[in-house]
Formats: C-alpha cells, structure tokens, sequence
C-alpha cells in the first residue's frame, strides 16, 4: 500500500472523527433536562420592580453549565395578554436564541418573528439573573411561553472587558 493513502485516509478519518465530537459536544453534551418547581417561571412586576413566579403548567427546559446563555424553557400559563401587559414589566429588542434541534418546543426564529409582529410579548423575567445575564420571557395570547437568557447592556460593556457603566451593579472580582 501506498504510505501517502494511508496518511491521507488517517487525516480524513481524524478529520471525521473530531467533527462528530464536536458537534455532538456543542449539542448533546453540556446539557441537562431542567425540573421545574413552582418557582421555575417569574416575571418582574411593575409595582416590585422583583420578579414573582407565574402560574405555569407543560414546563420543559434545558440549560448546561458552560455557558449563562445556554436555558432554554417551554411552557404554558393561563394568565391574559391584559393582566400580563398590565403587571409585568415588558421588554424591546428581545431576541430569543436558537435552541439545540433536538429541544423541538422552542423554534426561535418563530418567536423572534411574533415578537416582531406584535404577536407576542417579551418580558423581563429576571434581571442580572447571572451578572450581565437577563432572563426574558415570551407569552403568545394562547398562553404559551418561552424563557431565555440575553446578555443586558451592562453584561455586553464588562464582557468586552471594560469597566462598568455607573447605572450597572458593581461587576463580580471573576469579571474584573
């Protein structure tokens, strides 16, 4: 046998090999099926300016430990469009992120889209739920749901490494 194909096929197969880990890592392996509790889904109130957990029911989420960015949740409530609208803080320029194909109940570009169309609604669930972390929420009028985690502005001005603005909280000793 020629020792070049035999080097060539060791490459392409090392090749192969390291791109099915790699996928697999960036898609299976970090992460871990989320239980819900009854505190699992809140939303910031006007009055409090604190979140309060929502009546919810069908949850199902996921998240891993490498990154803050990486929950993803379904659900459902009863709560109306009106008593939501009313209460609950609302946010602009949410954009949900896409989820792992596998975790089919969450399509981000569907959400993204009734976001934008009015649709929806997205509203502050947790603020700095992680330092420079935010938990949104998105409710359709049917009463379905979806939660994920954004970076605020003051988590964009830290992570790039530079100094907090004066409205952020202080930035944790791990970011400075």
């Amino acid at each position: 046998m020629n020792p070049a194909k035999i080097a060539i096929g060791g490459i392409v197969v090392s090749a192969l090999a390291a791109g099915i880990a790699l996928y697999y890592l960036q898609v299976y392996a970090f992460y871990d099926e989320v239980s819900s509790d009854a505190e699992d889904v809140r939303l910031t109130t006007y009055a409090t300016q604190a979140p309060e957990p929502i009546p919810f029911d069908n949850f199902q989420g996921i998240d891993a430990n490498s990154s803050p960015l990486r929950y993803r949740a379904c659900f459902t409530t009863p709560l109306s469009d009106a008593l939501l609208t009313e209460t609950y803080v609302s946010i602009e320029n949410a954009e949900p992120r896409t989820a792992p194909s596998w975790f089919d109940c969450f399509d981000a570009e569907a959400i993204g889209a009734a976001l934008e169309d009015g649709q929806a609604f997205a509203y502050m669930g947790t603020e700095n739920i992680t330092y420079g972390i935010d938990r949104i929420v998105a409710i359709f009028p049917d009463g379905r749901g979806y939660a994920w985690h954004q970076i605020n502005a003051c988590g964009e001005v830290v992570f790039d490494g530079r100094r907090p603005p004066e409205n952020c909280p202080p930035a944790p000793e791990s970011l400075q």
